[in-house]
């Protein structure tokens, strides 16, 4: 669910900018539709990604557990149990759950991230730890989980006011994951006619109006959370505000 907003919200609007919701079958593919860096080098970084961020929720009280995401109209505590969920469907029970749900994209992600909930913040995050090393995973290619999670992860942690560093080499690979694709979520329509330029590490992509800023931020507006604009720079950053509000 790597948009922010669930699809009825945003009904008439243009592209999505929630929880991802489709699949997007066949093999892994570049921006360009070429290969990707092969899996089995991508899950460890998936791996390190969840351990972090379960270490970081280790401590969190029950009211900060009931702080709002920067996904529309979930908390914290339940975008961990949507990562639970990714991490615990392979496709063949991802698409059990589209026929069962009538092929309501939104219904299933709810479905599933209530499967995943628990009883208490507690269970809810021991859920996500034991699914720290698994690499099942629905219908996608594995660096679009590798977004979803570090994505997901500062929906979560930029709320509560906590930072992560995350390694360059890993957010820049997702950078160019997303500067090529629409499949889970709108990034690269998102940015057409821009420059994104990182500050921290070698991503730079687009012709236009400059945005300029940290690889994180950039993937963050690029995947439409309009609170990342604040941490760019450039004359193209009210342009991409304005795509993250309304797309």
């Amino acid at each position: 669910m790597t948009d922010p907003e669930p699809r009825a919200a945003r009904s008439g609007r243009g592209p999505s900018k929630g929880p991802s919701r489709g699949p997007a079958g066949g093999p892994s593919s570049g921006p360009s539709g070429g290969p990707t860096r092969g899996t089995t080098g991508v899950w460890p970084l998936i791996r390190a990604e969840r351990t972090a961020l379960a270490a970081d929720l280790a401590d969190l009280t029950d009211e900060q557990w009931t702080t709002p995401s920067l996904c529309t109209g979930l908390t914290v505590r339940e975008v961990l149990a949507h990562l639970t969920a990714g991490a615990s469907l392979n496709s063949v029970r991802w698409l059990a759950g589209v026929i069962r749900c009538r092929f309501d994209f939104d219904k299933q992600v709810a479905m599933r991230l209530a499967e995943q909930l628990g009883a208490t913040p507690s269970e809810t995050l021991e859920r996500f730890r034991r699914v720290v090393p698994s690499t099942t995973k629905p219908p996608l290619p594995t660096l679009a989980m590798l977004g979803e999670t570090i994505v997901h992860g500062q929906d979560i942690r930029r709320p509560l006011g906590i930072a992560r560093a995350h390694p360059i080499e890993t957010v820049t690979q997702v950078a160019e994951y997303y500067r090529g694709s629409d499949m889970v979520v709108l990034a690269k329509g998102r940015i057409d006619g821009l420059r994104l330029t990182a500050t921290d590490g070698p991503f730079t992509t687009g012709a236009g109006p400059l945005v300029s800023g940290s690889t994180l931020a950039l993937v963050m507006a690029m995947t439409g959370r309009t609170a990342y604009c604040d941490d760019l720079e450039g004359d193209g950053v009210e342009l991409l505000r304005g795509r993250c509000e309304t797309a």
